[in-house]
């Protein structure tokens, strides 16, 4: 079966309850927390005030007799989310959960993680997902663009594993996943992204803003660039004409234009990249060593 299995485990995990939760962190995100509906999920960004990434995170609502809105967020943002919840709830009916060391984060990825999981009745749709058992054990099955997340309890994660492995999935190195993810255009906080970028540069606007709900933390700079302004770098492919280091300078005429970021060799593509790219070199443009600056994803290429 073509369904690799990967644990992502520690990815920083964490819950709000409480009456007050989605207006609250409605109020901190750059999508549309208020429009979930029980069973749905988005992704979305948190920001200075200046618009400039702290982090991303995948938000779930579960609904039903105790609901929640669980958090999923890069190891390297969780402090920072953890603290502006911490800091800014204050006054709401809102209470923060730490989840990353109790909660376990699998991934099915590939054209058959839905056979191998064994459900129908999870959406297509990204982000959407519902609960379910794998050997007598609650998961929630987590719909992804390139498969499947399985939530479950730390403690249940063996027994999880073991069944999904006997069921057709392929134990997989995070290195491979991370060959599809640069294939699918889809840049990681922490690796491609940082304090410095804010979403419109790094592509993410339709996927993680919203520009009709209300006020957000750094919502003034995302408006602005998005209705009257210019990003100077954009979030870019490369083609490599061989590997290069994570971080290699690229140049135009002899000025740096970016830094390649999450360089993998596909072994359908070659060696490829992303970047933050400045305008002046937009895509089919070939740079001083030979890269060539395309657009994303490269599997829609």
């Amino acid at each position: 079966m073509d369904c690799g299995l990967v644990d992502r485990s520690e990815r920083g995990k964490l819950a709000l309850t409480g009456e007050d939760r989605k207006t609250f962190l409605n109020g901190q995100v750059t999508n549309d927390i208020e429009a979930l509906e029980p069973g749905r999920g988005c992704y979305a960004a948190f920001l200075t005030p200046k618009g400039k990434m702290l982090g991303d995170l995948r938000v779930l609502d579960t609904g039903g007799e105790a609901p929640e809105l669980l958090l999923d967020t890069e190891r390297v943002a969780l402090q920072a989310l953890f603290d502006l919840v911490r800091r800014f709830s204050i006054g709401h009916r809102v209470e923060l959960h730490k989840r990353t060391l109790e909660t376990a984060l699998l991934s099915l990825v590939g054209a058959d993680a839905r056979a191998v999981a064994g459900i129908a009745e999870l959406p297509e749709e990204e982000h959407a997902h519902v609960p379910g058992e794998v050997v007598g054990r609650p998961v929630r099955w987590v719909a992804t663009e390139l498969g499947v997340d399985v939530l479950c309890a730390a403690g249940d994660a063996g027994a999880v594993t073991e069944a999904l492995v006997a069921a057709g999935a392929q134990p997989m190195e995070e290195a491979a996943a991370e060959v599809l993810r640069v294939e699918h255009g889809r840049p990681r906080y922490g690796v491609d992204l940082d304090d410095t970028v804010i979403p419109q540069e790094a592509g993410l606007n339709d996927r993680a803003v919203s520009f009709t709900k209300g006020c957000y933390v750094g919502q003034e700079t995302v408006a602005r660039l998005f209705y009257k302004g210019k990003p100077n770098r954009h979030l870019r492919g490369l083609r490599l004409p061989a590997p290069v280091a994570e971080g290699t300078p690229l140049m135009l005429e002899g000025r740096e234009v970016g830094r390649a970021t999450s360089p993998v060799v596909s072994p359908v593509l070659g060696p490829i990249a992303l970047a933050l790219v400045r305008r002046e070199a937009p895509p089919g443009t070939t740079l001083d060593g030979g890269e060539e600056v395309v657009e994303l994803p490269f599997a829609a290429a």
